[in-house]
Formats: C-alpha cells, sequence, structure tokens
C-alpha cells in the first residue's frame, strides 16, 4: 500500500488556458496549445511536484453540452474527471468576464459537491487584479489570479492548492504514486491512420472510455496513457494520435499530435500497429511499420474490422500482408473487432512474449558458442571471421560482433538468423553491429 497522490482536475469552458496552465504546472509543452477551441479532448494525467511535495494534475477538454456529438462525449469527460477528483480548479477567462456557460459549470460543480478554486487566468498585470472580484459570483469563495501563459503568480495558486490538497484525508492505494512513469512498467503504443479504431481499441483494452470516439478523424489529438494491472503485472497503454503523410498534415495542432505520435512509438516496448482490414494495406500503413521497425520496437499487426470481411476480403488481405509487411518479417497478426471485443483477449499473452523478448539478456559465453557453431557450418569465405561476440544492449537486443575484415550482409542476416533462433527471440528486432579488429 502506498500513499496515494491527490488527484487536482482543471476544468473549463474552451479557449480558456487550461492546457497552458497545465503545462506551467509541469514546467513543459506536455499538453497541445492552439489560440483555438476545441484542442483537448481526452483527459490527461501527469504528476507535479512543488516545493517537495507532489499531486497528480488532469488536464480536460473545453466543456461544451448540448453541442455536437463529439463536443457532448469531451464533456462526458470532463464530468467524470471532476466528480473523481480531490480539487477542482475552475479556470476562467478574465478578460472575456464571467459568462453564460461559466455559471452552468459553477452550477454542475456545486451539485457533485467537490472542493472547488477558482483561477482566474489572464491577469498579466496589477491593475487587472480588480477584475477577478467579477467571479465571486461564481459562488466559490475567493477567485485566485494567475497569467498562465507569463506564469504570473502561478506559486501562489500552487501554493494554494497544496494548502487544501493537505487537509484532505488521504486513503492509502496499493499502486505506484508515479504509475504512468515508473521504471520497468512496460509501455505499449496503439499507432495507425486516422479512424482505424486506436482509441475503441484502447478503451477495450483499460476497460473503459478513457479515450474519444467518433467517427471524424483526428478526434485523439494527444498521446493518452493509462496503467492497467494485468495477469502478468501492470502495463502502460498509450493512445495516439492518427498518423497522416506529413504533406497532409496542415494545422499546427495536428503537427503537434504526430510528433507526440513519433514520440510514444520511440518511448514504447511493444507497438501496435492498427490496420483497418476493411481499407485494406495502405501505403500510409506501409510507412507507419517502417518508422516502428526504424525505432527497434517489437510490432503486433492489428486488423481491425475482421468482421466486416467476406471469405474474399480476407484472403485478399492476407495476400497484402505478405506482399506489403514484408520487411517486418514474423510480426504476429491478430484479427479482432475492436467494438465487439472479438479476439482482443489474445492480445495480452502474445504482449507479454514480446516484452519478455525486447527485454532478454543472453551470456556472452552462449553468444560466442552460437558464432561458432554458425561459422564451422558455414564459413563467410574470404577469410572473414568473427573473432568475438557480445550482447551489448537490449531494448532491442544488440549484439556487437569483433570481426577480422567486413562481413558480406548475407552473411550477417545469417548470422542474425542463428542468434535469433537458438535464443528464441520470436519477431522481436535485432541489432548487429560490426566492428573491425583494427577499431
Amino acid at each position: 500500500m502506498t500513499e496515494r497522490l491527490p488527484t487536482v482536475v482543471i476544468v473549463g469552458r474552451p479557449n480558456v488556458g487550461k492546457s497552458t496552465l497545465f503545462n506551467r504546472f509541469l514546467g513543459a509543452q506536455v499538453a497541445i496549445v492552439e489560440d483555438q477551441p476545441g484542442i483537448t479532448r481526452d483527459r490527461f494525467e501527469r504528476d507535479v511536484e512543488w516545493i517537495g511535495k507532489k499531486f497528480s494534475v488532469v488536464d480536460t477538454g473545453g466543456w461544451m453540452p448540448g453541442g455536437t456529438e463529439l463536443d457532448t462525449k469531451v464533456s462526458r469527460q470532463v464530468e467524470e474527471a471532476a466528480r473523481a477528483a480531490d480539487l477542482v480548479l475552475f479556470v476562467v477567462d478574465t478578460w472575456v468576464g464571467v459568462t453564460h456557460d461559466d455559471e452552468l459549470i459553477a452550477a454542475w460543480l456545486r451539485k457533485i459537491d467537490r472542493p472547488v478554486l477558482v483561477v482566474s487566468n489572464k491577469i498579466d498585470s496589477e491593475r487587472r487584479e480588480t477584475d477577478r472580484w467579477d467571479f465571486l459570483s461564481l459562488g466559490f469563495g475567493e477567485p485566485i489570479a494567475v497569467s498562465a501563459l507569463h506564469g504570473r503568480k502561478s506559486g501562489d495558486l500552487l501554493d494554494a492548492i497544496l494548502e487544501r490538497v493537505e487537509a484532505l484525508d488521504m486513503e492509502p492505494e496499493p499502486e505506484l504514486g508515479d504509475a504512468i512513469r515508473a521504471p520497468g512498467i512496460p509501455r505499449v503504443s496503439i499507432v495507425g491512420r486516422p479512424n482505424v479504431g486506436k482509441s475503441t481499441l484502447f478503451n477495450r483494452l483499460v476497460g473503459e472510455d478513457r479515450s474519444i470516439t467518433h467517427d471524424m478523424p483526428g478526434t485523439t489529438r494527444d498521446a493518452i496513457d493509462t496503467q492497467v494491472d494485468t495477469e502478468d503485472g501492470p502495463m502502460v497503454f498509450v493512445d495516439t494520435a492518427g498518423m497522416r503523410r506529413k504533406s497532409k498534415v496542415d494545422e499546427s495542432a495536428e503537427y503537434y499530435s504526430f510528433v507526440r505520435a513519433l514520440r510514444a512509438v520511440d518511448e514504447s516496448d511493444v507497438a501496435l500497429l492498427v490496420i483497418d482490414a476493411h481499407d485494406g494495406i495502405t501505403s500510409q500503413d506501409q510507412r507507419l511499420a517502417e518508422r516502428i521497425d526504424a525505432a527497434g520496437c517489437p510490432v503486433i499487426v492489428i486488423l481491425n474490422k475482421w468482421e466486416t470481411l467476406d471469405a474474399e476480403g480476407r484472403e485478399h488481405i492476407d495476400n497484402e500482408m505478405t506482399r506489403k509487411l514484408y520487411f517486418i518479417g514474423d510480426a504476429p497478426v491478430l484479427k479482432v473487432s475492436a467494438l465487439t471485443g472479438k479476439g482482443v483477449h489474445r492480445l495480452l499473452p502474445i504482449l507479454q512474449e514480446c516484452i519478455v523478448h525486447y527485454h532478454k539478456r543472453v551470456p556472452t559465453r552462449d553468444v560466442n558458442k552460437v558464432m561458432a557453431e554458425a561459422q564451422q557450418k558455414q564459413p563467410a569465405g574470404s577469410g572473414a571471421r568473427v573473432l568475438y561476440a557480445l550482447q551489448g544492449a537490449t531494448d532491442p537486443p544488440t549484439f556487437t560482433l569483433f570481426v577480422n575484415r567486413e562481413l558480406p550482409a548475407p552473411y550477417l542476416r545469417y548470422l542474425e538468423r542463428c542468434i535469433r533462433e537458438k535464443f528464441e527471440f520470436g519477431s522481436t528486432p535485432i541489432k548487429m553491429r560490426v566492428r573491425k579488429r583494427s577499431e
């Protein structure tokens, strides 16, 4: 049992500076910020430390009830986060003043009976300090004046947050305080083109509607991570934004989504490449597979919406897998329906196997024994030979071969295959480095 961190949830109507305040707390550009409403849609959680004390802060989308179907889903995420909060930061725009939407938000915050602190944002000078008193009408006491963009009085706000959360009687929980970033917990990123079912699969795996799903491509903007306790231990699943070709990325918000999706792949132990089986394997799917392969992490191909195909369509996509994704070798392929959950139960055992192989380390003695047997069975020719070999790194497994002269590329692939088969690395990528004796 560990001490549970207090959860502070940032809420407010669109474009009042919630994500800017979230980034100010973290001291980094973590959440995507753009001068237009509706950029943030999903809940985004990180741990914050201030004067040696920690709390968890959650950024949410703008509360927009009564709008489109997507607006309603975003608002529902906001309300769920607020109900689970130990403290709610109600961010308002001082320049605009009290709006009808602010009053509606205040009304439902009173219904859920959570501690609320009003943050009067965009006060960048002393002469505007008095404008904050207009928000007393919301009924949550004295508003705290800040400028999230410039950092003005953000320290005072953090002090006020700690003062309120320290008064809470926190129940312990059987989890790590910083579970999402804790070392040793495998990270699994879910990547793919827009609208192929990534968020639906993510919600299916974490067991709740953690990511907003919608028919509109580009619904997910940030990389959203959630820890799941499995039979083999905790695992973090990361839902990413749909990745399009750079030439098609025409908004700065979409560009940052694209960059963060790539970063999620680089930080992952395994990547799930989700492909819409109904659309088949596109050139963009091929490029994403190449990008994952270059990152060096294992890849599992998820053929989603499998139930929409007839026998002929299934045979066609099986042929496409062999023809278009040959370069990822024997990567596992799962045929599922994320919407109904059919076939998804087979994913966790395969994930665990990939993670074990990704972190596997082989004793140097055994590596050299395999090299000797391989060279005895099939010499390289031209006097070239491996003098000594060792595994220099994991994540992915990386082997260094010390040679007397350059090895032909086909022979290097032969040695890699010998290592893979002998030590049962499965489909996990292996890196082979060659160093001449003179080096």
